[in-house]
């Protein structure tokens, strides 16, 4: 049977972990699938899956190759795409990842404004507060925050944000402005770190002030809509409370004492070829970010 063939076999046997499935993934039979696995276990001299009568695991010699696979089959799409035409229209369907609020204020506008400009384009969108490994969970582009571990994906940097002490105009004239990071504690604050009644918040120069603040949330949300409330002090991404900003509802405080900014990436897996579907949104993504002032 053809490598590129069994390649893929093995890549939907693996992911959806059953050789039934996988088939139907492909929308090939059984038989085949099972055929083609041996064939290739065989042609390797290496045990790649573990089966049972309940499922199909991959073994640690499957794992590195099932990686090489991915890596393989998407640079044979990327030449397929490049031979078709770079300057094309983008067509198809791409899968993106950003955190959840970030990804709500930020990269939906933008999501919307590539599917309108593509109209052959469909596009996923994972929005989740953590970071997601790209290559294992098949998605094309992510954008992130915070420093990057080493990597081979292509990053380009789009802006910064920082972590913000915050409160309202009225609550400031009532309270007045700490003027150093230890007159929190005369403060009333709102903390969205659940219900953990003790948090540390940490300064510039490792000075750090453990806070007990007198609302605990489990949203961003709802920590912010307890300053603008005039409740008391929130500390949040300033991307987060960007909007309360621009409009007067909230005022940083201690600025002098923030840490340093974070970084804010758009990652995708840099092959030899660009997929203008990945390619045209980037670009796309990268100017609306660098141009938004709540980012640079």
């Amino acid at each position: 049977m053809d490598r590129f063939i069994e390649m893929q076999v093995f890549v939907a046997v693996a992911e959806t972990e059953g050789f039934a499935s996988g088939a139907r993934k492909l929308g090939v039979s059984p038989p085949v699938a099972t055929r083609a696995i041996a064939d290739l276990e065989e042609r390797l001299g290496v045990k790649l899956l573990t089966r049972t009568t309940r499922y199909v695991r991959v073994t640690d010699a499957g794992k590195r190759y099932l990686d090489d696979c991915k890596r393989i089959l998407s640079d044979i799409t990327e030449a397929d795409d490049a031979a078709a035409g770079i300057n094309g229209e983008p067509s198809g369907h791409i899968a993106i990842t950003a955190p959840v609020v970030f990804g709500r204020l930020f990269v939906q506008p933008g999501v919307i404004d590539y599917l309108t400009r593509y109209p052959k384009m469909d596009l996923s969108a994972l929005y989740l507060d953590r970071v997601v490994n790209l290559l294992e969970e098949g998605l094309d582009v992510g954008i992130r925050i915070g420093e990057l571990a080493d990597s081979s994906m292509r990053a380009a940097r789009v802006g910064t944000v920082r972590r913000v002490l915050c409160a309202s105009p009225d609550y400031i004239a009532r309270m007045g402005l700490p003027q150093k990071p230890d007159d929190l504690l005369e403060h009333t604050l709102v903390s969205a770190n659940g219900v953990n009644p003790n948090v540390e918040w940490k300064f510039n120069q490792e000075k750090t002030v453990r806070v007990k603040p007198r609302l605990s949330v489990t949203t961003n949300e709802s920590a912010i809509d307890a300053a603008v409330a005039s409740f008391g002090i929130v500390r949040q991404m300033s991307y987060q409370v960007a909007q309360q900003l621009e409009n007067g509802q909230l005022k940083i405080l201690l600025s002098d004492y923030e840490l340093n900014p974070l970084p804010i990436h758009i990652l995708h897996r840099e092959g030899r070829y660009a997929s203008a579907k990945i390619r045209s949104f980037v670009d796309l993504m990268v100017e609306r970010l660098r141009g938004d002032k709540a980012l640079n």
